[in-house]
């Protein structure tokens, strides 16, 4: 397992308390970081961060949706832990498989402002008070089907298109200070969101991947803890691919 000094860091983890989310928020406390937890359902945590010492772990209710739940899990944070030095936007669901022209246009609405806006706002949160410190490390969890697209998840596959492009930009805009910001995009990974999709379109994704198998949740968590840490000091604006060989750029 990998580690790196996250001592005297304050790390939020947007849906961390289960997935994807849950397994970067148990290693940034296991390399020493205090980390907030901001999910919609903090009643039920995975083990890994529902088990971490009470004063290195924050539980924070948020609809990374909307606005004002964003900024009160953020006074919250600050309050408990003073600041918020890395931000992990891993919150996120897949909607429905369907046809573009049977895509219910609810369902597409809600996969953009969970998956988009949601990590629009939480980077707006946090931009400020990285700015005026002069560090900050904010890694969004993007997807391969928001580079390639996939078949039946337009939706999806948009709102993921545009969390790569909104990192760029932001990657832009605070390359000026030791601020990084970076996304990842990793195949399927074997977590609740597969819950939300058909067996069918589960096998389809699991062909597409060369290695044969999914993403595991501690490998991602592997490459977003260095990502995230001070010794990414000059890579901002970039596309980190966990495919599997899928990616052809």
């Amino acid at each position: 397992m990998n580690t790196y000094d996250y001592e005297g860091r304050v790390a939020a983890v947007t849906g961390g308390a289960n997935g994807i989310g849950a397994a970067i928020a148990a290693r940034m406390a296991a390399s020493g970081a205090r980390v907030a937890i901001w999910d919609m359902d903090i009643a039920t945590p995975e083990a890994k961060v529902a088990d971490l010492p009470d004063d290195t772990r924050l539980m924070v209710q948020v609809d990374v949706t909307d606005p004002a739940s964003v900024a009160a899990a953020m006074e919250r944070t600050e309050a408990a832990f003073g600041q918020v030095d890395v931000l992990i936007n891993s919150a996120g669901i897949a909607g429905p498989t369907a046809a573009v022209a049977e895509y219910p246009p609810e369902m597409w609405r809600k996969v953009q402002e969970v998956n988009l806006d949601g990590t629009f706002l939480c980077c707006r949160a946090v931009a400020p008070g990285m700015s005026a410190r002069g560090y900050g490390r904010i890694v969004n969890v993007a997807s391969i089907a928001g580079k390639e697209g996939n078949p039946n998840a337009s939706a999806y596959s948009a709102s993921k298109a545009a969390v790569i492009a909104l990192t760029k930009s932001l990657g832009k805009e605070l390359a000026g200070s030791d601020i990084a910001v970076n996304c990842i995009t990793p195949a399927t990974a074997q977590t609740r969101i597969l819950e939300q999709v058909s067996a069918e379109f589960i096998e389809y994704m699991r062909s597409k991947i060369p290695r044969g198998r999914f993403v595991t949740v501690e490998e991602i968590a592997s490459m977003v803890l260095w990502m995230a840490s001070a010794e990414n000091s000059f890579t901002t604006g970039a596309v980190f691919d966990l495919s599997g060989g899928r990616a052809t750029y």
